[in-house]
């Protein structure tokens, strides 16, 4: 059951509303994270921009969906992983892989590497040690692609937490977390 309501994008008004029509228009949908965010423009408007930033970094939107999946698999946000497993399949990512990510894996070695790191940056609560820098630098990740990695981590924390507190409603396929979560 929600615990903060979602705003009905049909009602909404002001800020709400051209923030709430904005997603619909990019997405066919208004999904009920978005909705329930909506509740405050500040928080919704945040939420789009980091997405909207980190998207003109040099990840692609697979990799960004692969750090989402690995995100939350690692905080066991239910919502977040029917959406971006949703996201993932729309961007021609098989079930197989999707699983590997949600267990923070991914059968591309490069992609794994980061996907290890941003695991372990959720695990430490972001205190990782020389050994895990090292092992995503000897992958190829540079200076730059582990710092929008930590962005891209805290972003999607952050959509997990918010989940977490607001009990968000599922609007999307249901996808069970008990083999990510024993991986």
């Amino acid at each position: 059951m929600p615990r903060l309501t979602a705003i009905d994008p049909t009602t909404a008004t002001g800020e709400a509303k051209e923030l709430l029509d904005g997603v619909q228009t990019k997405l066919g949908m208004a999904p009920n994270i978005v909705r329930t965010m909506a509740n405050s423009p500040a928080v919704l408007k945040a939420f789009l921009g980091f997405g909207e930033a980190l998207a003109g970094g040099r990840f692609d939107a697979r990799s960004r969906e692969a750090f989402a999946l690995a995100v939350a698999g690692a905080n066991g946000c239910d919502y977040c992983a029917a959406a971006h497993t949703a996201f993932s399949k729309g961007l021609k990512v098989g079930e197989d892989e999707i699983e590997r990510r949600l267990g923070g894996r991914s059968s591309d070695p490069g992609l794994d590497a980061a996907l290890v790191f941003a695991t372990k940056l959720v695990e430490k609560r972001g205190f990782v040690d020389d050994e895990d820098l090292a092992a995503v630098r000897a992958a190829g990740h540079d200076d730059g692609a582990i710092a929008e990695i930590v962005a891209n981590v805290a972003a999607n924390i952050f959509a997990n937490y918010f989940d977490h507190v607001a009990q968000t409603e599922i609007d999307f396929p249901k996808v069970g977390l008990g083999a990510a979560r024993a991986a």
